[in-house]
């Protein structure tokens, strides 16, 4: 996926906003976008590591718009920076009002992931065909 944006690509989830997902004002609660957002992450982080990742930081998370209920959450993810076992995999969350065709970006963030074996320590992430 070149771009993070609608036009850029496939999301890597795509989701519905429902009401158990709010918060006590009626919008999506930030910590359930949060977990979308770490799902896709994750998504992206067990391909390029070709297996079990853990998600150990996240950095510059910004919320720029409420989530509604009924909106349909898109979630585009990229891997930007690869290290020995680590790997940090930007997100950016969009939403589409229920009965709208127009979106736009609610929120974005990079997640920091490390590959880890069988016993949870960490692996080294294999290099062939990685593309940053």
């Amino acid at each position: 996926m070149s771009d993070l944006t609608p036009e850029g690509g496939e999301p890597v989830i795509r989701t519905i906003a429902m009401p158990a997902d709010t918060n006590p004002a009626g919008d999506i609660f930030g910590g359930w976008l949060m977990s979308q957002m770490d799902l896709a992450a994750g998504n992206v982080a067990a391909r390029v590591s070709r297996g079990r990742a853990a998600t150990i930081a996240v950095d510059s998370m910004q919320f720029l718009k409420p989530v509604k209920v009924g909106d349909e959450v898109s979630l585009y993810a990229k891997l930007v920076k690869l290290g020995t076992s680590s790997m940090k995999i930007e997100v950016r969350a969009w939403h589409r009002p229920r009965c709208q065709e127009w979106c736009e970006q609610v929120t974005q963030a990079v997640f920091t992931f490390v590959a880890i074996d069988e016993d949870g320590r960490s692996r080294p992430v294999p290099r062939e065909d990685i593309a940053v």
